[in-house]
C-alpha cells in the first residue's frame, strides 16, 4: 500500500508519504513541508487570524494536491494542538474541508501523546522496558509512561517550542530574563504534572522524539554505536551547556549551526529550555532519541486496524 500522512501542526504542514503493509516497517517515498508557523497568528482571544488561515488553507491545499498525484492507497490528515485550541478552530476546520475537501482527525492531546508512544515502542520493542518519553511540538509537550503499547500514562501540557517562544522570548535573541521566566513557568507545569506518574514503576529507558529533540540532539548530543543508523543520545549536561550559548545568537545565524534548520531556528530555544526542565523534573540525565514519532503512530495504529 502507498498511505500519506498530512500532519498539520503548530509549525509546519508536513506530508509524509509512505509504503507500508501490515506486520512491515513503513518505509518512506516522498516527503513535503510547508513552514507556517501557526503560533505567530495567534489572536489576543486565541484565535488564529484571518492571515494565518490564509497561510494554513494555502499550505494545506498544496499538500492535498500533492497527495492526488501520488497514487495514494488512503491519506491521513491530522491535526494537532495548534487548530485543537484556536478559539475558532472549529470554523477553520469546515474551510479547510470546503476548500481542499480533506476532512481532517483533530488529535486530542492525549491521543498525540499515545500515538507517539506507540511508534517509539515499535521502534525500541520490548526489550526497552518501561519508557519514559518526552515529545515537544510547536504548541504542546507529550510525556508518557509504560511498558506496553499503550501508555500507562499520556500527558500533554501547553509547553510547546513555538507556544513558549511566542508567550515568552519576545526578543531575538530572548534576554535573561525572559529565559528565566520561561524556565520558572515550565518548571511549575512539570512539577504539577508530576503527580499523574506518582507510584507507578521507575522507567528503564527514557526516550526524546520530534523535530525540536533531533536538532538539539545532532547540536549538543552524542552518536551511539548499535543497531540502526543514526542513533543519538543527548545528555542534560550536554543540553545545559548549549541551550545559554544558543540563546545568545540570533534566529538568522542559527542555521548556520549542526543540526539547525530555518523551520526550528525561531522556537529552538524555547525547546531547549523545556527539555531541559521536563529532564530535570523527572530526574533525567540523558535520553535516547526516536527517529519516529506522532506520524508513524498514526500510520500503525491504521495498519494494525487493517489487520
Amino acid at each position: 500500500m502507498r498511505l500519506g500522512v498530512l500532519d498539520i501542526g503548530s509549525n509546519t504542514v508536513h506530508l509524509l508519504i509512505v509504503d507500508a503493509h501490515p506486520g512491515a516497517r513503513p518505509v518512506a517515498e516522498a516527503s513535503h513541508k510547508s513552514v507556517v508557523r501557526l503560533m505567530r497568528y495567534l489572536d489576543t482571544d486565541g484565535s488564529i487570524t484571518d492571515e494565518g488561515v490564509t497561510a494554513l488553507v494555502t499550505a494545506i491545499g498544496d499538500a492535498a494536491r500533492i497527495a492526488a498525484t501520488s497514487n495514494l492507497d488512503d491519506l491521513l490528515p491530522m491535526a494537532t494542538s495548534a487548530i485543537r485550541e484556536a478559539t475558532n478552530g472549529p470554523e477553520v476546520i469546515a474551510l479547510i474541508e470546503r476548500e481542499t475537501g480533506l476532512t481532517l482527525q483533530v488529535l486530542s492531546g492525549e491521543d498525540e501523546a499515545k500515538l507517539t508512544f506507540l511508534a517509539v515502542r515499535r521502534w525500541y520493542g520490548w526489550s526497552a522496558g518501561n519508557i519514559l518519553l518526552f515529545d515537544i511540538g510547536g504548541g504542546s509537550l507529550e510525556i508518557a509512561l509504560g511498558a506496553n503499547e499503550e501508555a500507562d500514562v499520556a500527558l500533554s501540557l501547553p509547553l510547546g517550542a513555538g507556544r513558549s517562544t511566542v508567550g515568552f522570548l519576545f526578543d531575538d535573541p530572548p534576554t535573561q530574563p525572559q529565559q528565566d521566566a520561561l524556565r520558572a513557568h515550565a518548571r511549575g507545569v512539570i512539577a504539577e504534572a508530576r503527580a499523574a506518574f506518582a507510584g507507578l514503576e521507575k522507567p528503564t529507558h527514557i526516550v526524546g522524539s520530534s523535530k525540536t529533540i533531533r536538532s538539539l540532539a545532532r547540536l549538543a548530543g552524542s552518536v551511539v554505536d548499535g543497531i540502526g543508523d543514526d542513533r543519538m543520545r543527548l545528555r542534560r549536561s550536554q543540553l545545559d551547556d548549549w541551550v545559554p550559548r544558543l540563546a545568545q545568537i540570533p534566529a538568522t545565524s542559527r542555521p548556520a549551526l549542526p543540526g539547525i534548520t530555518m523551520d526550528r531556528t525561531f522556537q529552538i530555544v524555547a525547546g531547549g529550555i523545556v527539555l531541559s526542565e521536563a529532564m530535570a523534573g523527572f530526574n533525567v540525565r540523558e535520553l535516547d532519541v526516536s527517529p519516529w514519532a506522532t506520524r508513524e503512530g498514526v500510520l500503525l495504529r491504521y495498519l494494525d486496524h487493517l489487520a
